[in-house]
């Protein structure tokens, strides 16, 4: 019974970096969103929708192996929460590209571009990190945490210039309050990121 059982410990390992390429998928998108409002907005949007979706299964896939697995590669509380802010990440990805759409925004901002090239640049960091459990290169998800959490001040630096220069050069209320609802949502992302490497280097203290 337990020999039946270690396939699908691998099978946890396989899921994470699953999601993790999923989420780097919706993050690539974006920029290309971002970059391109005026015309490529919806069929961007639809990609990152379509990404959502998968991240949906596969944190489902997940849960439902980790009810019927009883030894577990890591622990439950752990492959749950890596899961489930992974999914956070790619639905607040999905949520700011939706706004967009909804808003019906045409005009690129410097810093939503800016904003969603660093979130894709910390989702690659993400990917590496997540690629390191398996074989347990503790050590380099360290350094990528440590990079992980650079990008956020990074990102908290940029939406910050960015509420700044909303409020001071748009005089359109409406587009303010519209532009700072796609800000803020990349934000939540990029901070949701920052969960994700505070799980990993919660796993490695347990395990290295």
């Amino acid at each position: 019974m337990i020999k039946k059982l270690f396939p699908k410990e691998l099978d946890f390992f396989g899921m994470f970096e699953k999601a993790a390429l999923n989420v780097n998928k919706g993050a690539t998108s974006l920029v290309e969103m971002m970059e391109n409002l005026a015309v490529s907005a919806e069929a961007k949007a639809k990609e990152i929708h379509d990404a959502e979706q998968e991240g949906d299964m596969l944190t489902h896939e997940v849960m439902r192996r980790l009810n019927k697995t009883f030894i577990t590669p890591l622990d439950r509380e752990d492959i749950h929460a890596l899961i489930s802010r992974l999914d956070d990440v790619i639905d607040l990805i999905w949520a700011s590209a939706d706004r967009a759409v909804l808003f019906k925004i045409t005009d690129p901002q410097p810093e939503a571009v800016e904003l969603a090239k660093t979130l894709h640049e910390t989702t690659e960091i993400i990917t590496k990190a997540i690629n390191c459990l398996k074989d347990k290169k503790y050590s380099y998800i360290q350094e990528y945490c440590i990079e992980i959490n650079r990008l956020e001040n990074r990102g908290d630096r940029i939406f910050r210039e960015a509420l700044v220069k909303l409020f001071d050069n748009i005089k359109d209320p409406i587009l303010v309050i519209k532009w700072k609802e796609v800000y803020e949502h990349l934000e939540d992302a990029s901070d949701t990121c920052e969960d994700v490497a505070n799980i990993l280097e919660g796993i490695v203290l347990k395990h290295a």
